[in-house]
């Protein structure tokens, strides 16, 4: 397809961020997809097409966030490979830290002065959310490298600049952990320039590799973390400290979706894989990023590796001492662990079909356990919200030879009921 001149893009950019033409109208111009889809969030978010970076909430504490930063031990190395040829050059370089915030721009000193006007400078959120479409708050987004021009840009106060952007990963996690951007004239846009911040990046995580290696730190693992998923009670990650003390952490239903999931899949799964697993139709892999980033917050980024996302090491969990129950053949041990369904508010596909696989699996070996004169669990099982309408397991109870009056009058009773209640 055809691509656009700048004068076309730009028209074509001021008819949607007015409201005159729709997405619709974008997909069938020779505007590429990647700055389509942009737009479309961009605006879905609420980005002023007038206004660029925003002052980040992080900005006073700066040097802190610097000083902390896994990419600060490579600044010297971008700086040799990137910000010494830049100077005097017209361009920019900047580097970002994974939730867009900016953590340096140094460069041509002209060109700097410039960047300020859009407020292209330390401690502002260039990201897609905030700024919208621009190289590295997308790249960031959609965790890939990309070069942005003059008017694909979202804020039309950066439509004179045009960027590069690579993002960079922990070698040993692979978790995001920033972005290497270019900015400068149409002239940065180009496949010599991509390939030079490409490489870049590379040799920055091949130096985190080597720093790993030359000092290492305490191993850290998802031994001794378990999952609590069963029930009605709130679902909880719980992990046991350096002093031995249990630490516990309420979770959102879609981040134990998410440890679910990677616990029943410890090969990993794609961004694309697991969004089709918790939404089959509303979820795209920039909220997936989105949503692993804060689920890194809340139990730690060391317990989970990225592309693919999975877990660095079995975790436990309530719903594994089932399956690891009915694995063995123990039944009373498998019963004694399940105690309500498998994340009940859960509207994820793959969760509702993993939620009755587990209770009918559990259902039929109480029953045909029952079967052979075992009432102590067919009676447990009937005491869980799972047992209380399950009519088959009450009339077994009420005929089975061996139980007593008193426990053929309740489930008659109870049979009543139900009968009653479905008419």
């Amino acid at each position: 397809m055809t691509r656009l001149p700048p004068a076309k893009v730009r028209a074509v950019h001021s008819l949607f961020v007015e409201g005159q033409v729709d997405a619709a109208y974008l997909e069938s111009t020779p505007l590429r997809k990647v700055v389509v889809e942009s737009w479309r969030r961009s605006l879905a978010t609420g980005v002023d097409p007038d206004r660029g970076g925003q002052t980040a909430a992080a900005v006073a504490a700066l040097a802190q966030l610097r000083e902390s930063h896994p990419l600060a031990p490579t600044l010297p190395l971008i700086r040799r490979l990137l910000v010494d040829d830049a100077v005097d050059s017209g361009v920019v370089v900047a580097v970002s830290a994974a939730d867009g915030t900016l953590l340096w721009v140094e460069g041509d000193r002209v060109a700097c002065r410039k960047a300020e006007a859009m407020n292209f400078v330390p401690g502002t959120d260039w990201s897609e959310r905030t700024a919208g479409t621009n190289a590295p708050g997308t790249a960031l987004a959609l965790d890939r490298e990309l070069q942005i021009r003059g008017s694909e840009h979202f804020s039309r106060v950066v439509h004179p600049w045009s960027c590069t952007a690579v993002p960079v990963h922990d070698p040993t996690t692979g978790a995001l952990l920033g972005a290497i951007d270019l900015t400068g004239g149409s002239a940065v846009a180009s496949t010599q320039t991509l390939a030079l911040v490409r490489a870049t990046a590379v040799a920055v995580e091949n130096q985190l590799a080597l720093l790993q290696l030359t000092r290492p730190v305490p191993a850290q693992s998802a031994e001794g973390a378990r999952l609590t998923v069963l029930g009605a009670d709130r679902p909880r990650w719980q992990v046991t400290d350096d002093d031995g003390h249990p630490r516990s952490s309420v979770l959102t239903g879609r981040h134990a979706d998410i440890l679910v999931l990677l616990i029943r899949h410890p090969e990993g799964l794609s961004a694309d894989h697991l969004a089709m697993l918790l939404d089959d139709k509303d979820l795209d892999v920039v909220t997936i990023r989105a949503e692993m980033s804060r689920l890194r917050r809340v139990i730690g980024s060391h317990y989970i590796a990225s592309r693919p996302y999975r877990l660095l090491a079995p975790v436990a969990s309530d719903m594994g001492d089932v399956f690891d129950g009915l694995q063995a053949g123990d039944v009373p041990a498998a019963l004694s662990a399940y105690t309500g369904a498998l994340l009940p508010q859960s509207v994820s596909p793959a969760i509702g079909r993993l939620r009755t696989e587990l209770t009918a699996s559990l259902r039929e070996a109480v029953l045909a356990q029952s079967a052979r004169g075992d009432l102590a669990l067919l009676r447990k099982w009937l005491q869980l919200p799972d047992g209380r309408d399950d009519r088959h397991a009450w009339r077994m109870l009420h005929d089975h030879a061996q139980a007593d009056p008193v426990a053929r009058a309740q489930a008659r009773g109870h049979l009543a009921g139900l009968d009653s209640e479905l008419g």
